[in-house]
């Protein structure tokens, strides 16, 4: 196999597309925020809320059918379900952008913002823009052609970057200017994307395939459904807390109950490489030994990365809350540890297994049922007179259960044992290993060093716990190096 060819090569270009967007939609809300009064930029956030809220509705699931479908089809059979599909997201757009001008006047009266109906009418042609720009990654992953989805995500953000961000500077506009800026660059990135999505079809002649959109959408739809859900899921939380407990306590668990932003990335890269290749796998009815060997390779790539991450965050939890809140959020530091509990069972990916086997209809219901269920438990736990972290460790509790729900469809779906799906072994050497390392960093920090710099704390202790794994790591037969052996060899091809 080409070193392009790999599934860690992949997977590094999703991961810097995915790192490249966060960093930049990071960098425009510290400008605007700054820029804007509190209610101005309030209202800029209320539309992009009601945007993106929406948004999974009006897509209907199909930015996500191209993992699913191009694999089962020839090159030349894509390329009419990519237009064909791309043609439907601008249907659906249209629709949309229509929606939130007829409805803008309603949608600000729910939120108690007259001012909004106003910025949704100036905002109501994006959607319709921007909406058949969505897929790209599907369509990349599918044919191993990753790198474009990084030169895309960052060319594209790095663009609504200075059309939103710079009117707003130069002219010392209000978030109107913002909204001008996005419709102008919500042009570009319409033939952007044309021009990117044609890019694995160049000199390719469109041939017709007998997939229905009947077909598609029975796909597609469910996924809507397990999108709102995991909505209902994630916003359970915040509900309780925010009104039983107060505005400190909820200003103390949304700066706390958070993940670490690397570990989605890893989780969400590998997700998308993962995908297209399972489908076709399936598709092809390939021997299920060799997907179960597929699911563990990634497993142990993704454990290697992430278990250690965490282990460390856990242990200097309340040093790095500190460091980046201040001291007044040191009872963050609480529900840090509590969230990144997840992240000892997230990294089980099991969307794109469920998914390539055609079970989205499963995977809707079982996310509905994790709604009710964070839901109908924040309501116990507030009639019993609960605290906060109960209400945090039940949205943990609840999202590790639908991680073994899910393992343990797809061992029946596979017919295979849990044995055969989760490397134990390997998750048993990991995770003592980092637990070794960061109590004897600890011990010498409190018995030894003792420094009170958080910076250089944090920067000494990252520097030796990293350090000390891989002196280390042949006593537990474990090789960290090995998830990057594929980029080094890589950059060896092409020297």
């Amino acid at each position: 196999m080409l070193k392009t060819q790999s599934n860690t090569y992949q997977a590094m270009w999703v991961g810097m597309g995915s790192l490249s967007s966060f960093a930049l939609a990071i960098v425009s809300a510290a400008i605007l925020s700054r820029y804007f009064d509190k209610t101005e930029y309030g209202t800029y956030r209320q539309i992009l809320y009601v945007y993106n809220t929406l948004l999974i509705i009006f897509t209907a699931g199909l930015p996500r059918v191209f993992a699913y479908f191009l694999p089962r089809y020839s090159l030349e059979q894509g390329k009419n379900i990519v237009w064909k599909i791309s043609k439907m997201l601008f249907l659906f757009g249209l629709i949309f952008s229509i929606f939130l001008f007829a409805f803008s006047g309603i949608i600000a009266n729910i939120l108690k913002n007259p001012e909004l109906a106003m910025g949704l009418k100036y905002f109501s042609p994006i959607p319709m823009l921007l909406l058949p720009t969505l897929g790209i990654e599907g369509i990349f992953a599918t044919y191993k052609k990753t790198i474009y989805i990084a030169i895309y995500n960052t060319l594209s953000r790095l663009l609504m970057l200075l059309f939103i961000v710079l009117p707003v500077i130069l002219l010392n506009g209000t978030y109107l200017y913002a909204i001008y800026g996005w419709i102008v660059v919500s042009v570009i990135s319409l033939g952007l994307a044309y021009y990117f999505k044609g890019i694995p079809f160049k000199n390719i002649k469109s041939e017709n395939t007998s997939l229905s959109m009947k077909e598609v959408f029975s796909y597609s739809l469910p996924l809507v459904g397990a999108s709102l859900a995991g909505i209902a899921i994630r916003s359970a939380d915040q509900f309780y807390i925010s009104r039983y407990f107060g505005t400190e306590i909820f200003a103390e668990y949304v700066n706390g109950f958070i993940q670490i932003p690397f570990v989605a990335m890893v989780t969400g890269a590998t997700s998308m490489v993962l995908m297209p290749q399972f489908s076709k796998m399936i598709h092809e009815k390939t021997e299920v030994q060799k997907i179960a060997e597929l699911w563990r390779s990634a497993l142990i790539k993704s454990a290697m990365i992430i278990y250690p991450m965490v282990i460390f965050f856990i242990f200097q939890a309340k040093t790095i809350v500190t460091l980046v809140y201040s001291e007044t959020y040191i009872n963050s530091a609480i529900y840090f540890q509590i969230a990144m509990f997840v992240n000892f069972f997230n990294i089980i990916v099991f969307a794109p297994l469920l998914l390539s086997l055609g079970e989205t209809k499963y995977y809707s219901k079982i996310h509905v049922f994790g709604a009710f269920l964070v839901w109908v438990g924040g309501y116990i736990i507030m009639t019993l007179s609960g605290r906060p972290e109960s209400i945090a460790i039940l949205s943990v509790s609840v999202t590790i259960l639908l991680v073994i729900i899910n393992l343990h469809k797809i061992s029946q779906l596979l017919n295979l044992s849990f044995w055969e799906l989760i490397p134990f072994k390997f998750i048993c050497k990991i995770i003592p290993h980092s637990l070794i390392t960061i109590l004897i960093i600890a011990a010498c920090n409190r018995y030894l060093l003792n420094i009170q710099n958080d910076k250089i704390l944090i920067a000494f202790n990252l520097v030796c716990f990293a350090g000390f794994l891989l002196l280390t790591q042949k006593l537990f037969r474990i090789d960290y190096l090995a998830v990057a052996k594929p980029l080094l060899l890589r950059k060896k091809n092409v020297r």
